[in-house]
């Protein structure tokens, strides 16, 4: 029978539920079941579907339980940052949780910083300023006399709602709540006087915990629903980027990271946060990892690009994509991957071919042409990145890893390498579930520290390197890419 660690990994497009064996020797992992995860257009909102990624997992657990070779030992939930649901003073969830794409937080940054210093929330704690950060959305609830908010008891950010559903505990893991911007950086604990400015204290959340804390066990409830004993919960990093970034199978520490995804992040781990003028100029952000590391990153909407086309284009393949991307020309038409144009259109298809018309280039025709200029777009991004991050990071960067689905991507990752001008190692696609069950691993004394996970990561993949080519082109084009984004 295997000892096998369950695995929810939850992302903003899809959601699977995953079973990984450590004990034979070699890393061993199973997929159980997949699922999308829509995002729900009512009344002018956008929400996610809590019950249904709820229910989605208690038939990963069924189905584990059905079988005989398989014994449970933990199991660990991560998901997206920034989002949350409110229980009211019965334990209830007052209502499904707005999606982080709501309109609602359009200029809410702003209007926060309208009565709170922009700096001293930075200063604090160290997180870059977005519209959709948890902080903005508990201010733009708070403003607009949210009925739900008013009557909330508790709020649960969603690896820890799902957790709570699971076990009956009620908790609020490090790592997704440094995504909240309400965790001094420095402590490493709710800030109150951030949550203050918001009207909450530390009372208003679930008990603070760490990755590696077993939160409970499944309830009797649930015991009875899936089949299965008292198994633990364990709060991992519950933030997805925590989770991938904990599988980087670097063999030292002079790696920068880029997991790559619906959403892009690239950064560096530190012991302790970055935060100074030019981390605040820059946009740079703090949050938790996994084993007491900073991850000192940056926020790229990544493959979101893509994946907004093709929901326009059906059912097309990656890999004719890729092809049709290969055989055009380079470097035809770019843009800026992180422009408000493309944060949420209604057809980025569009959206992709006015932002070209503006900047006067040539506009994208065909698929290929689109693809080719969202790779090479997200590239030199990726390039402008490091380069600021070379200038931020207490460790010089030898190489980057690219971690999570996008590491698949063997067109884009030579595309990175080219502009980044460093090696690329690329893999493990699967970093985040991976991640996961390492901080359960650990947690359950399979190993004694991270750095000894990361080894053995290394030693049982198979990892793909890429090397730099065409640097003259491809630093023309990155003084072309900068003249149209400034």
């Amino acid at each position: 029978m295997k000892n096998c660690y369950f695995a929810v990994d939850l992302g903003a497009t899809s959601g699977r539920t995953v079973i990984v064996d450590f004990e034979s020797g070699k890393l061993e992992m199973e997929e159980i079941n997949r699922f999308s995860n829509p995002i729900l257009e009512i009344g002018g909102h956008s929400y996610w579907d809590l019950y249904a990624l709820y229910h989605n997992i208690l038939e990963g657990l069924k189905m584990v339980a059905s079988r005989k070779d398989i014994d449970v030992r933990s199991i660990g939930i991560d998901t997206w940052g920034v989002d949350f649901v409110l229980l009211g003073k019965d334990g209830a969830f007052l209502r499904q949780p707005y999606s982080y794409r709501d309109r609602q937080t359009e200029g809410a940054p702003e209007a926060y910083f309208s009565r709170v210093s922009r700096q001293k929330v930075y200063d604090i704690t160290g997180i870059q300023i977005m519209d959709f950060n948890s902080l903005f959305q508990f201010d733009t609830l708070r403003r607009n006399g949210d009925s739900a908010w008013e009557a909330a008891d508790k709020i649960l950010f969603l690896p820890d709602a799902l957790a709570y559903l699971l076990t009956g505990n009620a908790v609020t893991e490090y790592t997704i709540a440094t995504t909240a911007q309400i965790v001094n950086a420095s402590t490493r604990k709710l800030d109150e006087e951030i949550l203050q400015t918001v009207g909450l204290t530390a009372d208003d959340f679930g008990t603070f915990v760490y990755p590696g804390t077993v939160i409970g066990t499944l309830t009797p409830e649930v015991r009875k629903i899936t089949g299965l004993g008292a198994i633990p919960v364990i709060a991992v990093g519950g933030h997805d980027t925590a989770s991938a970034v904990a599988a980087v199978p670097a063999r030292h520490g002079s790696f920068a990271y880029l997991s790559s995804g619906t959403w892009s992040l690239m950064g560096i781990e530190t012991e302790e946060p970055v935060i100074n003028v030019s981390s605040e100029a820059g946009n740079f952000t703090n949050e938790g990892g996994v084993d007491g590391k900073i991850r000192f990153l940056k926020n790229i909407c990544g493959m979101w690009l893509l994946e907004s086309c093709r929901r326009i284009w059906g059912k097309v393949s990656y890999q004719e994509l890729l092809e049709e991307a290969r055989v055009c020309d380079p470097f035809r038409s770019l843009v800026n991957p992180d422009d408000p144009a493309f944060v949420n259109p209604d057809n980025m298809v569009v959206a992709i071919k006015e932002f070209c018309h503006k900047h006067g280039q040539p506009v994208p025709q065909i698929r290929g042409q689109l693809v080719r200029c969202i790779f090479e777009s997200l590239a030199l991004r990726y390039r402008e990145v490091l380069d600021r991050l070379r200038q931020l990071s207490p460790v010089q960067i030898k190489e980057l890893h690219i971690i999570g689905g996008g590491s698949c991507n063997v067109l884009l990752n030579q595309f990175t390498a080219n502009a980044t001008g460093i090696p690329v190692v690329a893999g493990p696609a699967e970093a985040t579930a991976i991640g996961n069950v390492l901080v359960q691993a650990l947690a359950d004394h399979q190993a004694a520290s991270l750095t000894e996970m990361r080894t053995r990561l290394a030693d049982n993949l198979l990892l793909a390197r890429f090397e730099p080519e065409h640097r003259g082109r491809w630093e023309e084009a990155y003084r072309h890419y900068q003249q149209i984004t400034r």
